[in-house]
């Protein structure tokens, strides 16, 4: 698939998307606190996505059978909400959502503690949410993915952490993945060169233990083999002659 770059006028409308699915979010976390099941933000997240008037990106997509993926603990990305998941004091529960506006995808995650975590679970959901914003801002005309994914790394390993390689981030737009792919790992200097009207889903994945993952039985759920915790922060991001505009903020 060739790399499809936005005008000005399909940015604005990814915008759109991007401040609908914002409210989605902070719907969803306001609902997150302990004894809530995964299921109870799924309600949350359809019923907000409903009145806004927009529709779910996720739901339908491949079969999934959700709006929201909601990964708990060691769960890296893809779970499946659940009535019979129960939210504890002390996990973590990843949300990554997306929708469609005007024909346009935005999607976002982000890692909610449930309670109150420990210091090293904060430190986790606190370097892979630094690890974004500094990939955010590696995001300029004539940069590459690879400054992108170097960034992160060099970040999250530097703190001891696992840099996630199964899966990536992505290109975004008319389909909710396009090319480019965005890992979380690479070398400056490498890859696809950054444009004027590329929009990117980037989104690292970030164990505390090992980078090694799995996919459970349910053809969905990804988990770390070695039951470390797992975090996941993600914004859609344009580009543009200015440097990064962040749809989903």
């Amino acid at each position: 698939m060739a790399i499809a770059l936005k005008t000005p006028s399909e940015i604005e409308k990814m915008r759109r998307s991007g401040a609908i699915l914002r409210q989605v979010h902070q719907a969803v976390s306001a609902a997150v606190r302990p004894g809530a099941t995964t299921m109870d933000l799924e309600r949350v997240a359809e019923a907000t996505i409903d009145k806004l008037g927009a529709t779910a990106a996720f739901k339908g997509y491949n079969n999934y059978p959700a709006c929201l993926c909601t990964s708990v603990n060691h769960e890296v990305i893809h779970g499946i909400p659940s009535a019979k998941k129960v939210l504890q004091s002390g996990d973590i529960v990843s949300v990554d959502c997306g929708v469609i506006v005007e024909g346009y995808y935005s999607d976002a995650a982000e890692t909610y503690a449930v309670g109150q975590p420990s210091a090293e679970v904060q430190r986790l959901l606190d370097v892979t949410k630094a690890s974004l914003e500094r990939a955010i801002q590696a995001v300029h005309v004539g940069a590459t993915v690879g400054d992108i994914g170097a960034t992160v790394q060099e970040l999250c390993e530097g703190e001891g952490y696992g840099v996630v390689r199964d899966f990536v981030g992505h290109g975004i737009g008319k389909n909710m993945h396009e090319d480019p792919q965005v890992p979380n790992f690479g070398r400056r200097g490498k890859g696809t060169k950054l444009r004027v009207g590329m929009v990117l889903a980037i989104e690292p994945m970030i164990n505390a233990g090992s980078a090694d993952v799995k996919v459970l039985q349910d053809g969905w759920t990804a988990v770390t083999v070695d039951g470390s915790m797992s975090a996941h922060f993600e914004h859609t991001v344009a580009v543009t002659k200015d440097g990064p505009l962040v749809l989903t903020r």
